[in-house]
This record gives C-alpha cells, sequence and structure tokens, in this order.
C-alpha cells in the first residue's frame, strides 16, 4: 500500500502540475468520527453493530494545497466490551475552488482488536492455546466537503473507505474483516 500511495502521489503531482500555482493559507484541521458501519457479517450472518466511535482525524494542509494527516479511532461493537482501533497516516489534497472545500486522500496504517483476550499474547487458560490476535494492515481513500464559514474557519464532513481485512488469529492464522466506513465532522482553522 505504501507504493501504491506514493505513486498516487506522484502520480497527481505530475498532473496538477500543469495547472497554475495557488497561493492558499496553511490550514489544520480537526475532526471526529461520527459512525462507523462494517461490509461483514457477524457469526450469525447479521450485521456487526457499532456504537459511536471516539478519537480524531488531523490534518495540516499546506498553501501549495498538498497536506498530511493522522487518524486515530476506537469503535466499540454494540453489546460487547471489544472494540476496533484504528490508526492511519495520510496523505491528501484539497482543490483549489473558492468558498467550498473538496480534498480527496489516501492512508495507510493498521487496525487491532482490543479486549481482554484479544490481545496477541494472551492464552486461553482452559486450553492453552494463544487466542488472541495479531493487528492487521488498514488502507482507506477518503473524501471531505466543506464550507467556509468565515475567513479562517470552515465546516467540514468527512467520508473515509477502510479496507481492513488482515487482522489474524494467532493459533489458527484466520483473517478476519473488519472493513467499512467512517463518517466524520470537522473544523479546519486558517493561518
Amino acid at each position: 500500500m505504501k507504493k501504491f500511495i506514493l505513486s498516487a502521489f506522484t502520480a497527481t503531482s505530475l498532473l496538477l502540475s500543469s495547472s497554475p500555482i495557488f497561493a492558499a493559507p496553511l490550514t489544520i484541521s480537526l475532526g471526529i468520527p461520527q459512525e462507523q458501519t462494517f461490509t461483514e457479517k457477524n457469526e450469525a450472518g447479521g450485521k456487526i453493530e457499532a456504537d459511536k466511535p471516539s478519537g480524531y482525524f488531523l490534518g495540516i494542509k499546506f498553501p501549495v494545497g498538498f497536506g498530511l494527516g493522522i487518524d486515530s479511532y476506537k469503535t466499540k461493537f454494540t453489546g460487547d466490551t471489544s472494540k476496533i482501533e484504528t490508526f492511519m497516516y495520510n496523505i491528501f489534497y484539497q482543490f483549489p475552488i473558492p468558498v467550498i472545500d473538496i480534498t480527496i486522500g489516501l492512508g495507510s496504517g493498521k487496525t487491532k482488536l482490543a479486549c481482554s483476550d484479544c490481545a496477541e499474547d494472551y492464552t486461553d487458560p482452559e486450553s492453552g492455546i494463544k487466542t488472541g490476535y495479531k493487528a492487521g494492515e488498514a488502507n482507506q481513500w477518503f473524501t471531505s466537503f466543506g464550507i467556509q464559514l468565515t475567513q479562517l474557519i470552515n465546516i467540514h464532513m468527512s467520508y473515509r473507505s477502510v479496507t481492513s481485512n488482515k487482522i489474524e488469529q494467532v493459533y489458527s492464522g484466520t483473517k478476519v474483516n473488519y472493513s467499512g466506513n467512517v463518517r466524520g465532522i470537522g473544523l479546519a482553522f486558517n493561518f
């Protein structure tokens, strides 16, 4: 995925180099996840239900339109103490459009299950078998749409499509899939 992100960044740089460079302010954005949904089904064949996630999306956009970001959030499964933890590094581009902000980006990172018996080194007391889960790689693409409230502040909504299908159980090698979508809201501050 790192090669894909680097290739996408290079291709975007070459394609957009023919467009005029615009001088925009340095922008820092902070968002919070509002909802996470999963594409896979649970063991009973039903939808995986999740409570509201907690965490943040942090981004810094440089005056040339490109930016870097970090996502860190946890989502608790409904009716369970287990959580899925996600951490991503992002690269993004904000299009130079007045009044509205449209951003696209890619991210790469890790996801892991967090619970008392999910840790990678957890051993089942009855069987003596390690039944925990290893952290898995995760990738995402995302988009954000924002509107300027004032010259210094804008509000934006974001949508992330996360692929996380490599969380592996230690003893069996079985991989679980917690891919899905995350929606969020945030504010950006121009300097």
